[in-house]
């Protein structure tokens, strides 16, 4: 093979891209893969933690990398939900839910980015090649094959290209593929806190009229925190000094975790939903953010991302074992077609809520109140909730029901 020709190249080295490229040369023996990305590919510095649906923590799995990341997981044992009004002095809880899927196999694990990071880094060791940093300043579909133009001059070509490079994918417009995006004119608020209770594995959502106030649980007595408010109030938090902030929180968490300290400064990000019209175009197909971005408020953005990658994977092995054109439109149109209701209907289901819980009318709050109070008590809809949100499917990817592709 040409240097500069490859099987697969993932633009993007996030661990959306990364984990592409771990299920292609895991199960495709002699895969020549090419990674690139802006930056240089190393492990991050970054005190976050991302949620893992039980679902995804099978991919995690059969790729080998669970282990690695067990030690240092924490198991969401439990998620309560709350719904508060503007000057409410208690939070009644509406909803429960006990976070398995089945015996001992917990819904969720929340596992530190720079831990995933790493192991997914150290597994690809001498198994891909990196070009980075790079740009890429251009993308054409040729026959047989897509071309991706650097701006050194450089031409790099391959069967299959991934855009895998965000939401502001630069692959996705250099293909011309528009999207559907709303703004939701809120910003979303991250950063890590220390408190003085043992959170035991639980998990808990305040709906506030600003939106959404998520606690999760991590290693020890610390939890990720994600909330949404106006951007105008973000930027104030922002500002604000460091114990003002925590006291803040404390006000609307309760006395949930007791005595809040703030571990690193709020990270704030504006809240937008964003869907590629399409999934896949000649030569090339979009995972992750570049292919969708929807509200934080059930924690799924990397979720949805890793779905991506198991139903990738299985079509592209598929056809490379056959010796098929992996990069065929055939191809890339089963892959689109898996990806594309639960992709829409999780779009949907975090817009209605986001919708419905972001205000404080009476009559809004009493029908949601009621509906989450119908829900605690019938335990096949219970079910059926935590399974979707776990990501267990029947008929999806391989990868996702741990299975080898």
């Amino acid at each position: 093979m040409h240097k500069d020709h490859y099987d697969v190249l993932i633009v993007g080295a996030g661990p959306v891209g990364l984990a592409l490229a771990l299920s292609l040369t895991r199960f495709m023996s002699g895969v020549r893969i090419g990674i690139l990305d802006r930056r240089p590919v190393s492990v991050p510095v970054d005190k976050r933690a991302s949620a893992i649906a039980a679902g995804v923590r099978r991919v995690l799995e059969t790729l080998g990398l669970w282990d690695k990341l067990a030690p240092e997981a924490q198991a969401v044992t439990e998620m309560r939900i709350t719904d508060s009004g503007t000057g409410d002095i208690a939070r009644p809880l509406f909803l429960d839910f006990h976070g398995e899927v089945a015996p001992g196999e917990p819904f969720a694990h929340m596992v530190p980015n720079t831990v995933m990071a790493r192991a997914m880094i150290e597994a690809l060791e001498g198994k891909v090649e990196y070009l980075a940093p790079v740009e890429v300043k251009g993308f054409v579909a040729e026959l047989g094959g897509g071309a991706l133009t650097l701006a050194d001059g450089r031409v790099l070509r391959a069967p299959l290209i991934v855009a895998a490079d965000g939401q502001n994918s630069a692959l996705r417009d250099m293909a011309g593929i528009s999207t559907i995006s709303h703004d939701y004119q809120q910003s979303g608020i991250v950063t890590t806190i220390g408190h003085e209770l043992d959170h035991e594995g639980v998990a808990y959502e305040h709906f506030r009229p600003s939106g959404p106030f998520a606690s999760l649980p991590l290693p020890g007595r610390r939890s990720s925190l994600v909330w949404t408010e106006r951007p105008e109030d973000a930027a104030r938090y922002q500002s604000m000094p460091a114990d003002e902030v925590a006291l803040r929180i404390e006000e609307v968490m309760g006395s949930t975790l007791g005595k809040v300290t703030l571990e690193e400064k709020l990270q704030v990000f504006p809240l937008r939903l964003k869907i590629a019209r399409d999934f896949a175009s000649p030569r090339l197909a979009l995972i992750g953010d570049a292919a969708h971005v929807v509200h934080p408020i059930a924690g799924q953005g990397l979720n949805l991302g890793l779905k991506d990658v198991a139903a990738l994977a299985e079509v592209v092995i598929e056809a490379m074992r056959l010796g098929l054109d992996h990069g065929a439109d055939d191809v890339l149109i089963a892959y689109e077609r898996w990806r594309r209701f639960d992709t829409a209907l999780m779009a949907m289901v975090t817009d209605g809520m986001n919708r419905l819980f972001s205000n404080d009318i009476a009559p809004a709050r009493a029908l949601r109140d009621f509906g989450l109070g119908v829900v605690d008590r019938v335990p096949p809809v219970k079910d059926f909730l935590i399974s979707r949100a776990a990501g267990i499917e029947r008929g999806g990817p391989k990868l996702l029901l741990g299975h080898p592709l």
